[in-house]
């Protein structure tokens, strides 16, 4: 059976179907893991530093995952919530503001009086307490 060439046969036969979508090839070197890239700028000196670990470590890890590995090492430390004070300072502080108190102080008033005084300057009015920021704040409030 023979069929006349102006039959659409042949047209929808030969004819590329325009509505047929392609899947377009991706430009580029293809994924090779999960995980997405981070670039990050070192210093000459800081990249010395972790290649220099890196050297030091049994299986002498790539500076990629030498980084990854510090990171990790990094974010394992747990750092106390304030940074510690130094205690000598703080020590000659409380001992300033005490010979300062004492002056003040009137010396003829008891001991037990003048403890009571020295506290109280110490710590403040009770209405000015919840605003200093030097004191820990109390848990319940």
């Amino acid at each position: 059976m023979t069929l006349p060439l102006g039959s659409d046969f042949w047209y929808y036969t030969f004819m590329a179907k325009s509505n047929k979508v392609v899947p377009q090839n991706r430009r580029g070197r293809p994924a090779t893991g999960r995980d997405p890239v981070t670039a990050i700028r070192l210093s000459i000196e800081l990249r010395e530093n972790v290649d220099a670990w890196a050297a030091k470590q049994p299986e002498a890890p790539s500076r990629s995952e030498a980084i990854r590995r510090l990171v990790e090492l990094g974010l394992q430390v747990k750092m106390p919530a304030r940074p510690v004070s130094n205690p000598g300072r703080k020590l000659r502080a409380q001992e300033l503001a005490t010979k300062a108190i004492e002056k003040m102080i009137d010396p003829a008033a008891p001991p037990e009086e003048r403890a009571q005084r020295r506290s109280r300057l110490t710590k403040g009015p009770t209405e000015f307490r919840e605003a200093r920021v030097d004191l820990p704040k109390a848990k319940g409030k």
